[in-house]
C-alpha cells in the first residue's frame, strides 16, 4: 500500500470544520488527468480546501487507473507546493476490487454506492467497505436514495428515489459510514430546468436523524444556482459540507477548446498545447467561481 501524498487528508480530518464554519468543500471530478492541475491552482489562488475525486465509471471512460490519478495529483502537489487542505476521493463505486485498488494507491477516502440495492444489502456492503477502509485510515462515503441523471458517467439510474430520513439515521448507525450522500432533488449532469426543486425540509430531517457527526454530501452540484447551494450549506444543525461538481468542469474544458467532444485522458494530452491551455484556463476559472460563489470556501484554508 502506498503512503498518502504528504498533506492529503481523509474527509473526517477537515470536513467537520466546514460543517461548523458554515461553508462546504468543493469536490471536483477533473475527469481528465490534465485537469487536476487547474483545479489545484484554483484552490491555491482562493486559499480553499478542495477534494479531487473520480468515479469508477470515469476511470473506465477516461482510461485511467487509481494509481495514475494519484501519481498526477502527487506531481501537481509537488510542483505547486500545495499548502491548502485536500483529499483524494474515489467517487461512485460499486465493486470492492476498485475500492481496494484506490486504497492501495493512497486514496484517503472512498465511496461505496450500493444505493440501487435493497436497504439490508446496502447496509451489509457498506459495512464491509467501512471495516476495510477504516483499517487503512481511509474515510467512507455511502449513499442512501438515488439521484436521477443526465450524465451517465456516474450512475445509470434515470429514476430518483429520495432519501428517507428515518432510514438514513438507521443506515448510519448500522454501517458506521463517515459521510452520507443524500437524494433530495439534485441530479447528475445538466439540469433541464434553471432551478431544480430541492427538498430542504427533508435535508434538515436527515441531519436530525443522522446526528451532528455525519458528513452530509450533495451530489449533482453542476448547474445549481448559488442561492440553492447556500441554503443547503447553512441549514440549522449543520447542512451540506461536501458538494460534488463534475459536468461543469468538463463542459468548461471542452467549450474552452472550441466545443470538442468528450475523449479519453490520453487523447486530451495529445491536443495542441495552445488549444489545451485554453481549455485548462477555462477549468481553472470555473473552479474558482464555484469556490468563491457557490460553496463559500475561499479563504478557509
Amino acid at each position: 500500500m502506498k503512503q498518502r501524498i504528504p498533506g492529503c487528508l481523509a474527509l473526517t480530518e477537515f470536513l467537520p470544520r466546514a460543517q461548523a464554519g458554515g461553508y462546504a468543500v468543493p469536490a471536483f471530478n477533473p475527469r481528465y488527468r490534465a485537469c487536476i492541475r487547474p483545479v489545484m491552482e484554483a484552490a491555491m489562488a482562493a486559499r480553499s480546501p478542495v477534494i479531487v475525486e473520480i468515479s469508477q465509471r470515469e476511470l473506465g471512460w477516461f482510461a485511467l487507473t487509481p494509481a495514475e490519478v494519484r501519481e498526477e495529483l502527487e506531481r501537481v502537489v509537488r510542483d505547486l507546493k500545495v499548502d491548502v487542505p485536500f483529499a483524494l476521493h474515489l467517487d461512485h463505486t460499486w465493486e470492492m476490487a476498485v475500492i481496494e485498488q484506490a486504497v492501495e494507491a493512497g486514496f484517503t477516502s472512498v465511496m461505496i454506492d450500493a444505493s440501487s440495492k435493497p436497504f439490508a444489502e446496502n447496509v451489509a456492503l457498506t459495512r464491509e467497505v467501512v471495516a476495510y477502509a477504516h483499517a487503512h485510515g481511509v474515510s467512507v462515503e455511502a449513499e442512501l436514495g438515488r439521484l436521477t441523471t443526465t450524465d451517465q458517467l456516474e450512475t445509470l439510474d434515470d429514476e430518483e428515489m429520495y432519501t428517507d430520513p428515518a432510514e438514513a439515521g438507521e443506515f448510519v448507525r448500522q454501517t458506521g459510514c463517515d459521510a452520507l450522500a443524500t437524494s433530495v432533488g439534485t441530479a447528475h449532469g445538466v439540469y433541464p430546468v434553471k432551478n431544480p426543486k430541492i427538498d430542504f425540509d427533508r435535508l434538515a430531517a436527515i441531519r436530525r436523524e443522522v446526528g451532528p457527526d455525519t458528513i452530509l454530501v450533495l451530489h449533482g452540484g453542476s448547474g445549481l444556482p448559488p442561492e440553492t447551494v447556500h441554503r443547503a450549506i447553512s441549514l440549522p444543525g449543520g447542512g451540506i459540507s461536501k458538494l460534488n461538481i463534475a459536468t461543469d468542469l468538463e463542459n468548461a474544458l471542452l467549450g474552452g477548446m472550441g466545443g470538442l467532444k468528450r475523449m479519453t485522458s490520453a487523447q486530451l494530452d495529445r491536443q495542441a498545447p495552445a488549444l489545451l491551455a485554453q481549455g485548462l484556463a477555462a477549468v481553472r476559472e470555473t473552479a474558482l467561481a464555484k469556490i468563491r460563489d457557490f460553496v463559500c470556501s475561499a479563504g478557509r484554508a
